[in-house]
């Protein structure tokens, strides 16, 4: 019977999925449509970052230019349809993997996979909607989890440097390694990054890939400023940018708070050295810092704090019943509030309010505590 089920929750999903391509393919899809267009850029070897793109500049290395220049030689519909089925298959892979994954797991899969959907749903609608790419850099790095649990770390390593080529915020996981010593894994994540970052002058000789390396720092760099007071920025740049204004006050506590928050994890991760399996901890915390430190973090990218999501419903035990509602309180807050139910302005100063950062900073923090304890 589970069997059965279980094929005919497929069959389900891919009419549903195959039905939204139908209603959104020509409608939504941008970011997609950004990378199918630096794809064909890279393989024409022309310039991928350019000030005309305006909102839709190109932000990415030229290595995942490279990567999706393939999908760019197909008809525009057929290539958002092969990326649209790969989210949709990701996102179920990221769920699947989070649960599998989970070290001494406590709770059943109704549970956890129920609660984490609901809670994460309105993110993957929004990342398939838009043919992002969070969900594969989440996939990737459980995909370096397993290798971890198998001993493998240069895999790891080598996973993880293809996980910053989609998603540059995953650098994060390089001092990750050399503080736990994974030599291997520090070795293999260098050398991929290292062809990575060579990989375009085959398309574009060594000078015009530094061209194309320099063009995409100025657009990382130049870009953010404008998009912190968005309503849609949880990350912590964001956060004081509309309490106190874009600026050099902000900016600063800002900074400062990312500090310490790097620093507690780092404290947490020390403290918990001695745990027999810290991997899968340790990937859902660091997947966590990644939409609040990258100032850039948009609601959607929360998507990759799945893992950390299914980690502390599984260990609800641990924390005090107020612990508990509030965490319950801030998956509602963030996962199951939509602006066509409340309104486009109440739903504006929900987000203006930044309540949802609060409420993922507060979840970090108890992510933050079972790492910490040497019994998590």
């Amino acid at each position: 019977m589970s069997t059965a089920l279980r094929w005919i929750g497929i069959v389900l999903l891919v009419v549903v999925a195959a039905l939204a391509f139908a209603r959104r393919s020509q409608h939504e899809m941008y970011d997609f449509e950004v990378y199918r267009v630096a794809g064909a850029r890279a393989a024409a070897a022309e310039a991928l970052y350019r000030a005309d793109d305006g909102h839709w500049q190109f932000k990415y290395l030229p290595a995942f230019a490279i990567a999706v220049a393939p999908l760019a030689q197909l008809p525009p519909v057929a290539a958002r349809a092969v990326w649209f089925f790969l989210s949709v298959a990701l996102v179920v892979l990221l769920v699947n993997r989070s649960f599998a994954l989970l070290p001494d797991r406590r709770r059943n899969a109704a549970f956890l996979v129920g609660i984490t959907v609901l809670a994460m749903g309105k993110f993957y609608v929004r990342e398939v909607g838009l043919g992002q790419s969070n969900v594969l850099l989440a996939v990737l790095v459980l995909a370096a989890v397993a290798c971890w649990y198998r001993g493998r770390d240069i895999a790891a390593g080598a996973l993880l440097a293809a996980a910053t080529i989609v998603k540059p915020y995953a650098i994060l996981f390089l001092p990750y390694l050399v503080a736990r010593r994974k030599w291997s894994g520090v070795a293999s994540f260098g050398a991929v990054l290292i062809g990575a970052l060579g990989l375009p002058a085959a398309r574009y000789g060594w000078s015009g890939n530094l061209e194309q390396l320099h063009g995409w720092w100025t657009v990382v760099t130049t870009s953010t400023a404008p998009n912190l007071a968005g309503q849609d920025n949880v990350s912590m740049a964001g956060m004081f940018a509309a309490w106190m204004g874009v600026g050099p006050a902000a900016a600063a506590l800002a900074a400062a708070t990312a500090l310490a928050l790097v620093l507690a994890c780092a404290w947490a991760v020390w403290r918990g050295s001695r745990l027999a399996s810290p991997e899968y901890l340790d990937a859902a915390l660091l997947l966590f810092l990644m939409p609040l430190l990258s100032p850039q973090g948009w609601d959607y990218v929360l998507l990759v704090t799945t893992p950390a999501v299914m980690l502390l419903l599984d260990r609800l035990e641990e924390f005090p019943p107020a612990a508990r509602w509030l965490l319950f309180a801030s998956l509602a807050l963030a996962g199951l509030t939509f602006w066509d139910v409340l309104g486009r302005e109440p739903y504006r100063q929900l987000m203006m309010s930044r309540a949802v950062t609060v409420g993922a900073l507060f979840q970090v923090a108890l992510v933050i505590h079972l790492r910490a304890r040497r019994a998590a």
